[in-house]
């Protein structure tokens, strides 16, 4: 199953429509959401293009479609429109037959049925477009991306920036267009059914239909020629797996090999786009002596933009266009069927707040092709660059980049653009959906370790991961819960793949040398650890846990300079301090560990586990008065800590003072139990006390 689909399992259900039903929802939805334009009237271009054109009637010869215009003016006439759609005109004329003269309903149920139809083949459109190419053993196609084809197929069918076509009965001709420029690129795709090795074999027969179904959709609407370049961008970019990113790389460093471009020479690719170009250029000659003269010849008032002085308000214009009709892709919030008679003013300033829309628009389009051409992600250059080739190349005809069109803005020239916008918006909407999904069960995890129901966050921290591959944090979290809970071989595991994945992870290069120091392999930990020191400087946590690793293989100084560096950064690390002084006092630098001790408190007044530490230094250097101030206090701030009032016990012990010995002797004892050297200085004292007793009775 195709990527984006596990994405979707939680929207649809994982038993998904098979694909006769999704087909079926998918086409009772496009009927139904326009099935109110069917008692609609002959309105706007309606009236031209049918009620007075004589080419619907059956008095006018069936060949003058071929020599007329849509409006059925004469091509060869210099006051033609050019637009030259006889296929088009031809479905009016039997609707016309059909039913009995100029009655609307039937010319408006073709088109609900047309919308219908083609939504219906964008099932197995999409399905194309983010599953790829891959049959059974018996050259079935395989539909990877189930939940997916049908979210965008569901998209496209109910979009309101269609309502233009469907509802028009002129839309007839980007409705016709699409439906065989569809069937030219699922035709082309059945050239590659034949193996179930993408690109390493190819059928003429189907390419030549493809050609031939791309010539079909150019006899009802103009722009049914730019399936040609589609096809040709699917077969360099998808199926000879075309990698742009590679080839840049290639040629920045001067490899004069490109070896990627052998895919020219293999696979049949030359051939057909030989195929391919031959056609393109076929029909554009004929379409042109067909034509007979030159380009239409449009108003100002048709397109404003197209006749200003200067080049840079032409371009600027057109861009601004360009940014209304993403808009109405994206927000189809106000529609019109007409825009021109000054409905959009012209930009004439680049002062003119609107020129935000053209930033806007290349901003996200640049990033798109960025992400679609330089995408390590195959999967990922895939979706988006078919997904950009929908959106863009059919619309280069209304473009004005080639020709002057006779409009400003034509919501009916996005029917098949809005194929491209449906893919990258639920590829989006997926990836979103995975991020949302994935940082949802993050964060339920780190909310149930933060209250120390570690069990069910290691389930949450597990379905992070299996969501994301390579979600590093949450990998970190999950080992470091499994490092508490001793399970150190996976811990290891999981931190050793977190910094493979993202190296410059300096947490989980430490959390790896916590476990790696766990499991005795301390050289491995000493380098995790420098590791993580690499990638941030300043990580006094580290410095801490490398001075334990020093410590545990008796590295004294080193232990006691990473414990020094860990304090510099972090002037407040007490377990840093403490464990200094309890170095120095194990060490018997009792001076030096007095000294740390003493520095430790002027920063950290109130810590009372360094006044411990230095008040069992101050003991053994015979201090006592000072050193009972210090247990008292740090008693007081830590009343139940055992040790706290063993240790004060030890200091009156020493010092003679045996009733207060052995009143905090008896307390730490009834907080710990089980303290054997509490037990054993508490013994001592007893018989010692009792031989007193002796000796006065």
């Amino acid at each position: 199953m195709a990527v984006l689909d596990t994405d979707l399992d939680h929207i649809f259900p994982s038993s998904v429509l098979p694909p006769f039903w999704a087909k079926l929802v998918v086409g009772l939805v496009a009927i139904v959401c326009f099935a109110r334009s069917y008692d609609g009237d002959f309105v706007f271009d309606d009236s031209e293009a049918i009620v007075n054109n004589k080419d619907l009637q059956a008095e006018t010869p069936l060949g003058d479609l071929w020599h007329h215009d849509f409006w059925g003016s004469r091509l060869s006439s210099n006051t033609s429109h050019k637009s030259y759609r006889p296929l088009t005109v031809l479905t009016f004329r039997i609707n016309y037959y059909l039913s009995g003269g100029f009655h609307p309903v039937g010319f408006h149920v073709v088109n609900i049925l047309l919308h219908g139809g083609i939504s219906v083949l964008m099932v197995d459109v999409f399905s194309v477009l983010f599953g790829g190419l891959q049959y059974t053993s018996k050259g079935r196609r395989l539909h990877l991306a189930p939940r997916a084809s049908l979210l965008a197929a569901l998209l496209f069918a109910v979009h309101p920036v269609h309502t233009e076509c469907v509802a028009g009965v002129v839309g007839r001709a980007d409705l016709l267009c699409a439906l065989f420029f569809l069937l030219s690129f699922l035709g082309y795709c059945k050239a590659f059914r034949e193996s179930n090795k993408e690109g390493t074999y190819s059928s003429t027969f189907w390419v030549l239909l493809s050609i031939f179904l791309g010539a079909v959709a150019m006899l009802c609407k103009e722009q049914g020629i730019t399936v040609l370049g589609l096809n040709a961008v699917f077969d360099i970019l998808v199926i000879g797996k075309f990698n742009v990113l590679e080839i840049v790389q290639k040629v920045l460093h001067k490899d004069k090999s490109l070896e990627s471009l052998s895919m020219l020479r293999n696979g049949g690719l030359l051939f057909r786009m030989t195929l391919l170009t031959s056609g393109g250029a076929g029909m554009l000659y004929v379409r042109w002596r067909i034509m007979g003269t030159g380009p239409p010849a449009f108003t100002e008032v048709d397109n404003p933009a197209s006749f200003a002085d200067s080049m840079l308000v032409r371009a600027i214009n057109y861009n601004y266009y360009y940014s209304l009709n993403a808009w109405l892709l994206l927000c189809p919030w106000w529609l019109c069927f007409d825009w021109s008679m000054g409905c959009i003013p012209l930009i004439k300033s680049v002062s003119d707040w609107r020129v935000i829309a053209l930033a806007a628009l290349w901003f996200c389009l640049i990033g798109l092709i960025c992400q679609a051409l330089c995408s390590e992600d195959g999967h990922k250059r895939r979706i988006l660059t078919l997904g950009l080739g929908f959106l863009v190349i059919p619309f280069l005809p209304a473009s004005n980049l080639f020709f002057r069109v006779g409009f400003v803005v034509a919501e009916r020239v996005l029917y098949l653009p809005s194929v491209g916008y449906c893919v990258l918006l639920t590829f989006g909407f997926g990836a979103l959906s995975k991020h949302t999904k994935k940082k949802v069960h993050y964060n339920i995890g780190k909310n149930l370790a933060d209250k120390g129901n570690q069990t069910a966050a290691i389930r949450y921290y597990r379905e992070a991961v299996r969501l994301n591959p390579k979600y590093v944090h949450a990998m970190n979290n999950l080992g470091n819960i499994l490092k508490e809970r001793n399970e150190l071989q996976e811990a290891e595991e999981l931190l050793s793949l977190a910094v493979r994945i993202q190296p410059d992870f300096a947490a989980a290069w430490m959390n790896l040398g916590i476990v790696q120091n766990s499991l005795k392999r301390f050289e491995a930990a000493e380098q995790s650890y420098r590791m993580a020191i690499k990638h941030r400087r300043k990580y006094p946590d580290c410095y801490y846990n490398l001075g334990r690793l020093y410590a545990d293989l008796n590295r004294h100084v080193d232990a006691l300079n990473a414990w020094r560096n860990a304090t510099v950064l972090k002037p407040e690390h007490s377990l840093a301090w403490n464990n200094m002084i309890i170095l120095l006092d194990n060490t018997g630098n009792l001076a030096q560990a007095e000294a740390v001790g003493r520095e430790a408190l002027e920063l950290i007044p109130n810590d009372h586990s360094l006044m411990f530490s230095l008040a069992n230094v101050l003991g053994k250097s015979q201090k006592y008065k000072e050193s009972e101030a210090l247990f008292l206090k740090a008693i007081k701030a830590n009343p139940n800590a055992a040790s706290y009032h063993g240790n004060l016990a030890v200091l009156y012990h020493r010092w003679g003072h045996l009733d207060l010995a052995k009143k905090h002797y008896e307390i730490s004892l009834q907080l710990d139990p089980t303290a054997s050297g509490t037990k054993e200085n508490y013994g001592l004292l007893r018989r010692k006390l009792e031989l007193m007793q002796k000796k006065d009775v």
